[in-house]
């Protein structure tokens, strides 16, 4: 397994490979991105990573961008260097951004599934007498 210098980083993309956004091309998509990013000659400023499922189904493809904690939604091949373009220019301008994180939690954008809860049932003890 590799070890990449990473000093000179200044941009990680987390690709979704989890199976529902595989069912929808995240390969494609991973290797798009990968691709604008090497013909950018950007291999040493963005980092990729390909991760299992996130958790936003409902959005596929999903990837997040930091350091900026940005999430993109229904991503495509053909949305790469449009999407490359975006992170080195501070700006999105693929208007496919899901959700951004603040200190202050997720701000959803109008349209947008919220989701489920994932907070957990609390399962209450009932203590016996004997």
């Amino acid at each position: 397994m590799a070890t990449w210098d990473l000093s000179k980083t200044k941009h990680h993309v987390l690709i979704c490979n989890g199976s529902s956004c595989n069912q929808v091309g995240a390969e494609a998509l991973t290797q798009a991105i990968r691709k604008e990013i090497s013909d950018q000659d950007l291999d040493g400023t963005i980092h990729t990573t390909r991760t299992r499922c996130n958790g936003r189904c409902h959005d596929k493809c999903v990837v997040i961008a930091y350091p900026k904690g940005t999430w993109y939604k229904d991503l495509k091949p053909q949305d790469a260097k449009i999407f490359i373009d975006s992170l080195m220019t501070s700006q999105d301008e693929t208007g496919k951004v899901s959700h951004l994180f603040s200190n202050d939690g997720f701000q959803r954008t109008e349209g947008v599934v919220t989701g489920i809860s994932k907070e957990k049932e609390k399962v209450m003890k009932v203590s016996k007498k004997h």
